[in-house]
């Protein structure tokens, strides 16, 4: 399952940036990912469910 490498912080708008490096065999639902956003430095914690979509763009910041 392809997990995004950032994702837009839903606090300030910047772009947060996985902290969870993938486990060997991928990602699978259930599995909790960290990311850290650029900007406010907020930690998100989120649980991959199975709508999780990896090929949602992001818009640059």
């Amino acid at each position: 399952m392809e997990i995004p490498d950032k994702v837009t912080c839903v606090d300030c708008g910047r772009l947060a940036y996985r902290l969870t490096i993938e486990p060997e065999f991928g990602f699978s639902i259930g599995d909790w990912v960290a990311y850290r956003c650029s900007g406010c430095g907020d930690r998100w914690d989120l649980e991959i469910g199975e709508n999780t979509a990896g090929d949602r763009d992001t818009k640059e910041q």
